[in-house]
């Protein structure tokens, strides 16, 4: 061979040698893989929204199967039927282009440890994702929590879904899944805001604007102080107050802004001196909304609270003549073999057994009218045998597939949903069955363990279950993918409350609550 030969056949081989030079790759930073009961979650900084595909191999890297591809950075793989036993998982990042088995791939790989789906497990994932609703998703300047996933209107935040998100926090800081200085520094963001907003007579407005620090009308008239939101919000910080009490110098300080707080709210100026709690009041309209609060519903709180005012308290007269003086106070029916003591037919939606007992704990709280965790109780098992007798015939109703509230819904947005009603249209929100595991652990572990060993990889996100679905729909409409702070709150506060009673020791703590739950007529025994 010529000289002139061996270059020619040399450039012809480097040639052939770049022509097959794999693509050019970036490692995504940051990769991580957490797996939970029936899926595992990857996270990794995709900054500049590359798009990658993910495999998985459940043979130790002999083969990959194809999941799916994002270009988010986030990533919850669903593997269907749970591990019996611990068992090691690998997962593969791809850049969209590139083959699973190019001899590259292998530093796109992290493995993960699947372990068995227990109770326990399940339980604490659903919490741990929810919580995430009130820290990853809260509006960054100032700590609220913002009304939903989907807001249209813009940084809109909410004062009771925030007093629902505060003892979410603390119960998350209590379990590591956020850190304590991560949660005062939250805490404090709140308490500043909230002492800057403009208030009404003491109460907060449903919404406010996070730009401007100024009321969002929740509908025409009601633009100035909610006195029902404003009763969630309080029962929260009280709760914070508890839990800060005991704490740093600094964590003092912040209790002693909240009892600021809580002593500035005139319960009493919106009874507009009658023997009746009105709900609204507007500087722009006055006492027009002209809504008291009468129950059985979600507004006990609201009384109570009222009531224990070190300030500025109700007198009982207004709960005797307002609260319980309504159609809808009183029951004593019984459907589907069920007593119910108060409450319209049904019950009603679930969160009446839910809002106003975060804090204030059902369990030995008795009055001449009812036992109230039983008549709560009893509202949830009215819901669960409805689901399972299922008079409509709606599609997928069962005893582990219940659970009817106020929620987002497919077919009309946000409304109603309850028993003996025509709003009851197929839509079941996870909310409803889910808070409700103190009344019903058996019941309400069957509904985890179907929304999400079941329908998992449809009705679980980011921030834990979507707000409602209605399997009678489309298949591309069943689920609406929104959150709602008000529904996700109360998901990780009664799981806590169900697995430790924090929040209900943290609330009753407090002892003005005794004073006024005594002077409305109530007992105690806990």
């Amino acid at each position: 061979m010529t000289l002139k030969s061996y270059i020619l056949l040399c450039s012809l081989a480097l040639s052939l040698a770049c022509s097959a030079r794999e693509p050019a790759q970036s490692i995504p930073a940051g990769l991580k893989a957490q797996s939970y009961p029936a899926h595992v979650e990857l996270t990794w900084d995709n900054q500049p929204g590359f798009i990658y595909e993910i495999y998985r191999s459940n043979n130790n890297g002999k083969s990959f199967t194809r999941q799916g591809e994002t270009c988010t950075g986030y990533f919850l793989d669903f593997f269907g039927k749970p591990v019996t036993k611990d068992r090691p998982c690998l997962y593969r990042l791809i850049p969209k282009g590139l083959s699973v088995n190019n001899s590259q791939a292998k530093a796109h790989e992290i493995q993960v440890i699947l372990h068995p789906a227990t109770d326990e497990a399940l339980l604490d994932m659903t919490q741990r994702y929810t919580t995430r609703y009130f820290y990853e998703f809260a509006q960054p300047q100032t700590g609220m929590a913002r009304e939903r996933s989907n807001d249209p209107h813009g940084d809109i935040v909410t004062t009771g879904g925030t007093g629902f998100g505060i003892m979410a926090l603390i119960a998350g800081a209590e379990r590591n899944y956020v850190t304590r200085p991560e949660t005062d520094r939250q805490l404090e963001k709140m308490i500043s805001f909230l002492e800057k907003a403009e208030r009404f007579h003491g109460a907060w407005a449903h919404w406010y604007d996070a730009g401007t620090g100024k009321p969002f009308s929740f509908s025409q008239y009601d633009d100035g102080g909610d006195l029902v939101e404003t009763a969630f919000l309080m029962q929260g910080l009280l709760t914070a107050r508890a839990w800060l009490g005991n704490g740093s110098t600094g964590e003092q300080k912040l209790a002693g802004r909240i009892t600021h707080l809580w002593e500035t709210v005139e319960w009493n100026w919106y009874t507009n001196g009658k023997d009746t709690l009105y709900w609204h009041w507007s500087k722009n309209y006055g006492w027009k909304m002209d809504h008291p609060i009468t129950g059985f519903d979600e507004t006990l709180i609201t009384y109570v609270l009222a009531a224990s005012s070190p300030t500025y308290p109700i007198e009982q007269s207004v709960y005797d003549k307002c609260y319980t003086n309504s159609g809808y106070y009183l029951n004593g029916k019984s459907y589907y073999g069920i007593k119910l003591d108060l409450g319209m037919a049904y019950g009603g939606p679930l969160f009446f057994t839910h809002y106003s007992f975060l804090g204030l704990n059902p369990n030995g709280l008795t009055d001449k009218y009812t036992n109230y965790f039983e008549r709560n109780r009893a509202q949830v098992l009215i819901h669960q045998a409805y689901a399972i007798d299922n008079p409509g015939k709606q599609v997928g109703y069962g005893a582990d597939c219940w659970g009817f509230t106020s929620s987002d819904d497919p077919l009309t947005g946000y409304s109603s949903h309850h028993p003996g009603t025509n709003d009851e249209n197929g839509t079941i929100a996870p909310t409803a069955a889910l808070s409700s595991i103190v009344y019903t652990p058996e019941g309400s572990m069957k509904a985890l363990r179907h929304f999400y060993l079941d329908m998992g990889n449809r009705l679980f996100g980011k921030y834990g279950f979507y707000d409602a679905f209605n399997q009678g729909m489309a298949e591309g409409q069943q689920v609406v993918h929104s959150y709602l702070a008000i529904d996700e709150g109360p998901i990780a506060v009664m799981i806590e409350n169900y697995r430790s009673g924090l929040l209900w020791r943290l609330f009753m703590s407090n002892q003005e609550i005794h004073q006024g739950l005594r002077k409305l007529g109530f007992s105690i025994q806990q």
